[in-house]
């Protein structure tokens, strides 16, 4: 007869990413009808912010690696999205003259216009949400997520690299992939049909 243990582990922590899995979704639920209004996916938003964030700062286009890297997008969901928003006329994308192998990825006209009239909206529903909790616990919601974000990252590229540096050498070289077919004007043609998509409600 197996012997009954009379101290079972007890869990002393509270389950911190379902917390924040319930914050994100508190928080979307203030901003998704915005985006719903004007036909955007939760992922739509993001790179339309990425790429206006980054043409704000000087930098007209982005890689689509920096936009996953950006965004939270995986790289096999990113290629999907792209090729959607370029059919929807919010981005525009084309080859690097100095390397046809990468992508340049810039908002156009329509999807400046409508990341301008989005953050006005997305603004004022900020502006609202401080009103009710408050500047001061806003700000600190800020750094606490900084510094978790700072330290676990840090932890995890540190991870990351002692799992590399243990890995031995490849004897083979990996097959060399399937490129992206571009046209001749240098722009991406569109992705198949059966390109992965991302899921619309991800965020």
């Amino acid at each position: 007869m197996a012997a009954v243990d009379n101290h079972p582990p007890e869990l002393r922590h509270r389950n911190l990413p379902l917390l924040l899995l319930q914050a994100r979704d508190a928080l979307m639920a203030q901003f998704r009808p915005l985006l719903n209004q004007q036909g955007l996916t939760d992922q739509q938003w993001r790179i339309v912010r990425a790429l206006f964030d980054a043409e704000t700062g000087g930098v007209p286009a982005l890689e689509p690696r920096q936009l996953g890297d950006a965004c939270q997008i995986s790289s096999p969901s990113i290629a999907g999205v792209l090729a959607r928003m370029e059919e929807l006329g919010l981005i525009a994308r084309e080859r690097m003259a100095g390397d046809q192998r990468r992508v340049a990825v810039s908002l156009s006209a329509a999807g400046r216009k409508l990341a301008k009239k989005l953050i006005t909206q997305v603004e004022a529903r900020y502006a609202a949400l401080e009103a009710e909790i408050g500047v001061k616990v806003m700000h600190e919601v800020y750094d606490l997520l900084d510094v978790l974000i700072g330290h676990l990252g840090a932890h995890a590229e540190q991870q990351e690299e002692a799992a590399a540096s243990a890995k031995p050498e490849l004897t083979k070289s990996a097959k060399p992939t399937k490129a992206a077919k571009s046209t001749s004007n240098g722009k991406i043609a569109p992705a198949r049909k059966s390109a992965a998509r991302a899921n619309s409600r991800d965020a």
